[in-house]
């Protein structure tokens, strides 16, 4: 038979369930209540299972407490829904087909709210028995204000419906457990609940609500923003740049009022208590007013100088507060330096000018072939290296990379050419084409002087040949020689 499906508005309210039991048809054995947790605006699965039987199909309804049917089947196939397990005339609420036949009816509720927590049975109608009872807890966090300005008090809040006392309620920031304040407060269960700070950097982000009952986790996520710079996300963020290169300094502030009055300043070093602003870099590129993105100040550095290195502070005005943010440029450079009587050799150091979060360097030598391809080969590990710039194979360049644990911080290249001009090293390709040269120099005049030979022994027939009468008077005195030798040799 065709299914067909309709509301269940006219079914009366079930009685009361026993919230201690879970009797199972096959058994009649006792169980306790099924602890079920789902995030808000989730989908929540309500188990239901029990052995498979020959008298498939069966009668199935599904309830909750003092509220009466949530979803029932009967054998023929027909569905029946609560009124108040729909939305929009579609309902929340289903039981998979496909799995009655293992004895699976678990109830799966889409898009979960606050009033669906509470206790759900699960009937199988022939035997007239509930089979299985669950609790559905819902978690939802808040956050307020969602979008709070630095310096506000904020308050995250852990809310589970319907609450489970004696649970264990942690927060995550970010996926770092975070540890609320509360040493003052006995109860910290209630106290671990709420989390009240002050909106700063370092409290943006993604909040996570994880509470534990009875060997059963759940969890649901927030996200709290701040109204006004979010690049960098927090003051003092490192900015590594090489020499000689250029670098962006970031400041773009949140969607919101359009940020006025930027400044950019360089803060003098010796400042450390009370910041005083210096002289800006010579290379330094202010935010163009033409950007199409307003909420976006950042400004550059077009060649940074390793003096260029320090801390740079952007500040605006954003509705009618005044934000700023502080960063720190850190520059980096190889020196080269060799000794008299190390002619052809070269050590490389690279320095940082702020050396507090490297862990590691390594130098990195790339070469190119004919067709411009790079080949990469790691050499050394260190921050100096010493070279020898009379072999080919250290042409090309090496780049120093400086490492925060397993992360590269940055990197900084030195050509390995510049190193051969200095040291007055002679390349052996000017040779190779000197011999190459005198060689094709040789031939050249060999053949010149065959020519040459070539063109008098022409030029001598010509003029022997304007006088016939006189080559045989030469050719007849030449036979006639040539006869009395032969006769002198006979005798």
């Amino acid at each position: 038979m065709k299914k067909r499906e309709r509301q269940d508005s006219e079914w009366k309210p079930e009685k009361k369930f026993k919230q201690r039991e879970c009797i199972f048809v096959s058994t009649g054995a006792q169980c306790k209540v099924t602890e079920v947790f789902a995030e808000e605006g989730s989908v929540a699965v309500l188990p239901c299972k029990c052995n498979p039987s020959s008298t498939f199909p069966r009668a199935i309804v599904w309830s909750k407490d003092n509220q009466g049917t949530v979803w029932r089947k009967q054998k023929s196939g027909l569905q029946y829904w609560g009124s108040s397990w729909t939305q929009g005339g579609v309902p929340r609420v289903r039981c998979p087909h496909f799995n009655f036949e293992r004895g699976d009816y678990s109830l799966q509720i889409t898009n979960v709210r606050e009033e669906d927590g509470g206790i759900y049975s699960c009937r199988i109608e022939n035997a007239n028995q509930v089979t299985n009872m669950v609790r559905l807890r819902i978690i939802k966090v808040s956050i307020s204000p969602p979008a709070a300005i630095g310096g506000e008090n904020v308050s995250i809040s852990c809310n589970v419906t319907p609450w489970p006392y004696g649970a264990d309620v942690q927060w995550t920031l970010n996926k770092s457990l975070f540890v609320p304040r509360s040493e003052s407060i006995t109860n910290r269960e209630v106290a671990n609940r709420v989390v009240r700070t002050e909106a700063t950097s370092e409290v943006t982000g993604n909040w996570t609500c994880v509470v534990t009952y009875q060997g059963k986790k759940g969890q649901a996520s927030a996200t709290l923003t701040m109204k006004g710079i979010n690049k960098p996300f927090k003051d003092n963020t490192k900015l590594y740049s090489a020499a000689g290169s250029a670098v962006s300094l970031p400041c773009v502030f949140s969607p919101g009022p359009t940020p006025t009055s930027p400044v950019w300043e360089k803060l003098k070093p010796e400042s450390l208590f009370n910041p005083v602003p210096g002289p800006l870099p010579a290379s330094f590129s202010p935010p163009s007013p033409s950007s199409q993105n307003p909420w976006d100040l950042s400004a550059s550095l077009k060649e940074v100088r390793f003096e260029d290195a320090g801390k740079y502070r952007c500040s605006a005005t954003a509705g009618r507060q005044r934000f700023t943010r502080n960063m720190q440029l850190v520059v980096a450079q190889i020196e080269s330096s060799s000794t008299p009587k190390t002619k052809h050799s070269v050590t490389l150091t690279c320095k940082v000018t702020d050396t507090s979060d490297i862990t590691d360097y390594e130098w990195v030598h790339v070469a190119y072939d004919y067709n411009n391809t790079p080949s990469v080969e790691s050499r050394q590990k260190g921050n100096t290296l010493t070279i020898n710039t009379a072999s080919d194979e250290n042409q090309g360049e090496w780049v120093c990379r400086f490492y925060r644990k397993e992360d590269m911080l940055g990197n900084v290249t030195y050509h390995a050419l510049q190193m051969s001009a200095l040291t007055g090293k002679k390349s052996s390709s000017p040779t190779q084409n000197t011999a190459v040269i005198v060689g094709l120099s040789i031939l050249l005049l060999v053949l010149l002087l065959v020519l040459a030979q070539m063109y008098k022994n022409h030029q001598r027939r010509r003029r022997i040949l304007q006088y016939p009468a006189l080559e045989t008077i030469i050719h007849t005195a030449s036979n006639e020689r040539e006869e009395r030798e032969r006769n002198q040799v006979q005798k």
